[in-house]
């Protein structure tokens, strides 16, 4: 049997490799980072991975992008069934440069899925790395999904964001945001649309509908989250949802192929 482990991936000699990983509810994978760019997938739960810019949530049937040296720790909301694939710098040139979410098709799943039989060491020219190459070619032409939640280095902006995401029912406003940076709510909206390229009420729009995700895969109802994220009732939190995403909490979360 085939055993490997991420250091095997990560020292592979071809250019690309996979694995499988299973992580239990709540677990927590301390900071780290890779040689290798990472394309990071789940089956199964929501995994959110935080890095120095920002946060990325990846519900079922999405994936990650992480790329190589890029420091990053991810925590686990329901049991996660974890396929990485491990690429090379120089596997080609045309692969994203920045963190993405991006969709993953039938055909990326499957060709994802057949990776993780395939030797380590799998040889040119045979139907082994026609499978990575078309792995390849599916990733730079998958959607890229808005599932990123940005953080400014301003360095009072980011205290004020940072309580927001730990804190998410607080009912904060662009007037109590000024009043706790002592300036004009014209300022800080012009700092918010400067430092993280989106408006306040979009940004905290953003945050409630990323970090609702986790909090469903781990079995909260509706009702829960949306009390949880400062929404008086399930109807209103399920209509931004749908808002954002194109189908409900629910139905988004039961998506996977």
């Amino acid at each position: 049997m085939d055993i490997r482990t991420f250091d095997d991936c990560d020292a592979s000699r071809r250019p690309v490799a996979a694995l499988v990983s299973r992580h239990p509810h709540a677990e927590h994978i301390p900071a780290h980072s890779h040689a290798r760019a990472q394309l990071i997938h789940t089956l199964t739960g929501v995994m959110t991975v935080l890095s120095v810019s920002g946060s990325w949530v990846v519900p079922p049937g999405r994936a990650l992008w992480m790329p190589a040296e890029t420091e990053h720790q991810i925590r686990i909301a329901g049991d996660v069934d974890m396929r990485t694939l491990f690429i090379a710098p120089h596997a080609r040139d045309t692969l994203p440069r920045g963190c993405e979410v991006i969709e993953v098709s039938p055909l990326l799943r499957e060709a994802i899925v057949a990776a993780t039989a395939i030797a380590l060491d799998y040889r040119d020219g045979g139907r082994d790395q026609r499978v990575m190459e078309l792995i390849l070619d599916e990733i730079e032409l998958a959607p890229r999904l808005q599932l990123h939640v940005p953080l400014p280095r301003h360095p009072a902006l980011l205290r004020q964001c940072e309580y927001m995401i730990a804190h998410p029912a607080e009912p904060v406003t662009l007037d109590s945001l000024a009043l706790a940076l002592r300036v004009s709510g014209r300022t800080v909206a012009r700092l918010f649309e400067r430092e993280v390229g989106m408006g306040f009420g979009d940004w905290r729009r953003r945050l409630c509908l990323l970090l609702s995700m986790p909090r469903l895969a781990a079995g909260a109802s509706i009702l829960e989250v949306a009390l949880e994220h400062g929404y008086d009732s399930p109807s209103a939190f399920s209509a931004m949802f749908r808002r954002a995403l194109g189908v409900s909490p629910t139905e988004y979360l039961a998506s996977k192929y």
